[in-house]
C-alpha cells in the first residue's frame, strides 16, 4: 500500500522528518500562507493551506487519503494553551491511517533537580508551557483511540541544525554565556529528529520516546565551543538573572535534567549521527546539511 504522510505544521523539524522518510512517500504538507505552499509544491511536496477553524476542504481531502500523520504545531501560549489543530480533526474521515507521531517535548517532565530523566520517568511538568504540551498528548491520545491506531509522543529536546545553531547566533551578535551554576540542557541535531520520527512512522511504534542527544552539557559550553569553530572570542561570561530574561528564556532554565533515551535506540534500531553538541556543530560548520 502506499505510504502517505499528512504533516501538519510543516516547519523546520516536519521538513526534516520528511527527508529522512525519503521520496518513496507522498507527503501533504499544511501551511496558512499560499506563498509557503508555492514552495512546497516547489520542492516535491502536496500543500494544504489549511487555518484551524477555517475551510477544512483540503484538509479533508488529505485526511482521507493519509496512512500516517505528524502534527508539529505548539499548544497555544498561556497558562491554559490548548492544541489549535487536535480538536478540528474529530469526526473526519480517516479510512487508511495507521500512525499518528506527536512533536511533543521533554518540558513534560518537569525539573529533575539535574538528574537523568528516560522514557519510564513519570511526567510532572512545572511551567505552564510543560502543563499545555501533556494536555495535548493526551488529547491527540484520544483522537488515536477514536481512530484505533497507535501514537508516538516525539518528546524533543533543544533544536539546532543548519541555520538554527550557536554559530548562526554568534554570527548575528545573539550569543550569551549565561552562568547558572549546575544547569545542563540536551539537544537534538534535526536531522537525527527527523530520522528518529521517520523510523517511528515506519514501525507504526507507539508512546513515548525521548529525542535527545547523549551529552546534556552547560550552554555556555556549547557556545564557547561554537566560537572556537568560528576563530572568535566567545561572549563574556554573565551571571544567571532571571529578571532579566523573557518569560520563555526563564522558563527554559527552571527547569534542570539530564535526559536520555531507553527506547530509540532498542526498538528504532536509531543510531545517532550527531551525539553531541561538538559533532553537530562540527557538521553545521562544514555545510554537512
Amino acid at each position: 500500500m502506499e505510504q502517505v504522510l499528512l504533516s501538519i505544521g510543516h516547519g523546520y523539524s516536519a521538513g526534516a522528518i520528511a527527508r529522512a522518510l525519503g521520496p518513496d512517500w507522498r507527503i501533504f504538507a499544511t501551511t496558512r500562507s499560499p506563498e509557503r505552499a508555492a514552495d512546497f509544491a516547489r520542492a516535491g511536496l502536496e500543500p494544504v493551506v489549511w487555518t484551524p477553524g477555517g475551510d477544512d476542504a483540503a484538509l479533508r481531502a488529505a485526511l482521507a487519503e493519509a496512512t500516517h500523520l505528524a502534527t508539529s504545531v505548539p499548544p497555544a501560549r498561556g497558562p491554559d494553551g490548548s492544541d489549535p489543530v487536535v480538536a478540528h480533526l474529530h469526526g473526519l474521515s480517516a479510512p487508511h491511517l495507521r500512525w499518528i507521531g506527536y512533536v511533543s517535548a521533554s518540558s513534560v517532565y518537569g525539573d529533575a533537580g539535574g538528574e537523568w530523566v528516560d522514557e519510564t520517568t513519570a511526567t510532572a511538568p512545572g511551567t505552564d508551557r510543560g502543563a499545555a504540551r501533556l494536555r495535548a498528548e493526551t488529547d491527540w491520545q484520544a483522537l488515536a483511540t477514536a481512530c484505533a491506531v497507535p501514537i508516538a509522543f516525539l518528546r524533543v529536546a533543544g533544536i539546532y541544525g543548519p541555520g538554527r545553531s550557536a554559530l548562526d547566533a554568534l554570527r548575528e551578535g545573539r550569543a550569551h554565556r549565561l552562568i547558572k551554576p549546575g544547569q545542563v540542557f540536551n539537544r537534538i541535531h534535526v536531522t537525527d529528529l527527523g530520522r528518529i520520527a521517520a523510523a517511528a512512522a515506519a514501525a507504526q511504534a507507539s508512546g513515548p520516546f525521548n529525542l535527545c542527544d547523549d551529552l546534556p552539557s552547560p550552554p555556555q559550553d556549547v557556545v564557547t565551543h561554537a566560537a572556537a569553530l568560528l576563530g572568535q572570542e566567545p561572549p563574556p561570561e554573565q551571571p544567571f538573572d532571571p529578571d532579566a530574561l523573557g518569560p520563555m528564556a526563564r522558563s527554559f532554565y527552571s527547569e534542570n535534567k539530564r535526559l536520555r533515551s531507553v527506547r530509540v535506540g532498542p526498538e528504532l534500531g536509531i543510531r545517532l549521527l550527531y551525539p553531541d553538541y561538538r559533532a553537530g556543530l562540527a557538521a553545521i560548520h562544514a555545510g554537512t546539511p
